[in-house]
């Protein structure tokens, strides 16, 4: 290690106060995390691109310092769903710091990460003070029945108002309207249950019936519009 000249010629003075780093929580357990092996926890990061014309969510968790499991979630680019492809294969077994300076194309999925990590090295996890954290696989909960995301998709104009394209329950059919003309409610399809019917053996007529609900008041409604087409 070299030392500049003035530095030498410094004298010694010692260091009174010096308890090491601050322990932060994780899983239950307060830790002074010094090394890599030291995080662990489950957490999210949101990330977006330069042009900010697409964003991602991804969800990892990190047990001693290694990525067991980690979700990738994308919206707004289709060039960004083959980044997300790949950094699902390059995550699990690399470390957070390893992760962090991974190529994975997208500056959205970059971005997730770094902003994650910040929150994990804080002691800022969802499962901060879970007892052990939270299982291998608990990335599947954040999507519901049928392993979707959960997507929001809404669309308006002032001269033709607003159109409710897809909610959390699914693809929005149609959209029931008052006698003003005002949305009281809307029907729609979950894509993700409706596969899983085809799946185990129904049509595709029968599956899309059993996918098939209602929000709102649907049976007050003047008529019923599809928020595509009309």
């Amino acid at each position: 290690m070299i030392y500049s000249t003035e530095v030498k010629h410094m004298c010694p003075i010692a260091q009174g106060v010096h308890h090491g780093a601050a322990p932060i929580p994780e899983e239950a357990r307060w830790v002074k995390a010094k090394d890599v092996k030291d995080i662990s926890g489950y957490t999210h990061g949101i990330g977006w691109c330069a042009p900010q014309q697409g964003c991602c969510k991804l969800s990892i968790n990190v047990k001693d310092g290694i990525i067991q499991e980690a979700l990738v979630e994308t919206i707004g680019c289709s060039g960004m769903t083959h980044s997300a492809a790949m950094a699902a294969e390059i995550l699990p077994g690399l470390t957070v710091l390893e992760a962090l300076n991974t190529d994975l194309v997208c500056d959205a999925i970059n971005t997730a990460m770094r902003e994650l990590f910040l929150q994990i090295v804080y002691g800022r996890s969802q499962s901060a003070f879970s007892e052990n954290g939270l299982q291998i696989g608990a990335g599947l909960e954040d999507l519901g029945k049928g392993n979707r995301s959960m997507v929001g998709t809404m669309y308006g104009t002032l001269e033709k108002g607003p159109r409710y394209l897809e909610m959390t329950e699914g693809y929005v059919t149609q959209v029931a309207l008052d006698e003003e003309n005002q949305i009281i409610g809307y029907k729609y399809v979950n894509f993700g249950k409706m596969m899983d019917f085809i799946k185990n053996g129904d049509d595709p007529a029968t599956a899309l019936q059993k996918a098939s609900g209602q929000y709102g008041r649907i049976a007050d409604a003047v008529r019923l519009v599809d928020p595509r087409k009309e």
